[in-house]
């Protein structure tokens, strides 16, 4: 269908879930999901910065429901939590995996010794979808309960190994691209996996372009005047980060969204959210690698799969 991401589609009833929503792409998502009617839960690191970004969404959706979930992604034992406490929601009809710290250090672990790239932004973003698994399915909401997945660009760029997921490149870059990767890798398996179980849950992949704090809308003590701003050499071809969350939004509010698409930026780096082909290096990567990232995954992660 034609996607205006300026008119969504009429939200309200639904409950969705965004990570790393204090700010950049997780904060604009949230706030575009509560202007189109739905409830929002913020899920984050900080409770403070949670309660201020309630604030911020509510002066900028009036009437806006918002709730907080907090969620340490460099913890398994938050992890656990989180998803403990997101699985007692009356309703969850989709939730966003969008969070992730940005340190590019290869020596930095999360707190269960991993190595942070793909502890935290791979394997713990899994474990939560994995703990929420049986909430989704056990819904009956009229539409197919939606886990999103945040990748980038860099997957079909640079080409990365997951055969062995501790690995740690040599660069923070290419860290993150690894961890990106196995996340397209074991999106795609989650796929298969609920297809064949026949569950009412979808398996989305997005990647959100280049969003560059130059172009993005102020809100108070998120983005804009007073808040520190990261320089992008691709910021003249770049988009704001509210753009930026649109691919993100659409995999989760598009009716006739599906398991296994893949929303990217039509121009790339920036533009309208489009379905686009996904990198067969991670749709269908050579025999035996997705299944071993699949149960390497549950290993680290200690979640039990029901699918």
């Amino acid at each position: 269908m034609n996607w205006n991401p300026n008119a969504l589609p009429d939200l309200s009833g639904q409950v969705h879930a965004v990570t790393g929503s204090t700010g950049g792409i997780g904060y604009f998502a949230a706030e575009q999901l509560a202007s189109a009617g739905a409830e929002v839960v913020l899920v984050s690191r900080s409770e403070e910065r949670m309660q201020h970004t309630q604030e911020v969404l509510r002066s900028h959706v009036p009437g806006a429901s918002v709730r907080s979930v907090r969620l340490d992604l460099t913890s398994l034992d938050s992890v656990a939590a989180a998803g403990a406490a997101l699985a007692e929601l009356p309703r969850l009809d989709g939730v966003f995996l969008n969070g992730g710290p940005m340190n590019f250090s290869t020596r930095a672990r999360t707190h269960d010794g991993l190595p942070l790239m793909v502890g935290a932004h791979m394997i713990a973003n899994a474990a939560l979808a994995m703990a929420l698994l049986p909430r989704l399915a056990r819904q009956d909401l009229g539409h197919s309960a939606r886990i999103v997945h945040a990748s980038t660009g860099f997957v079909t760029r640079f080409g990365m190994s997951v055969t062995d997921l501790e690995k740690t490149p040599r660069t923070g870059v290419g860290a993150y691209t690894k961890a990106k990767t196995a996340t397209e890798v074991f999106a795609h398996e989650l796929d298969r996996r609920l297809r064949a179980a026949g569950l009412p849950v979808s398996s989305i992949i997005t990647r959100p372009g280049v969003g560059v704090d130059a172009k993005t809308p102020s809100r108070q003590g998120i983005s804009g005047d007073g808040v520190r701003r990261r320089r992008n050499p691709f910021t003249p071809w770049a988009q704001g980060k509210d753009a930026a969350a649109w691919s993100g939004v659409r995999a989760l509010s598009d009716p006739d969204a599906e398991g296994g698409d893949y929303f990217a930026p039509r121009e790339g780096m920036r533009g309208a959210p489009v379905l686009v082909a996904s990198d067969p290096r991670t749709r269908t990567p050579e025999p035996g690698v997705a299944q071993r990232v699949w149960g390497r995954v549950l290993e680290l992660s200690g979640v039990h799969a029901v699918v």
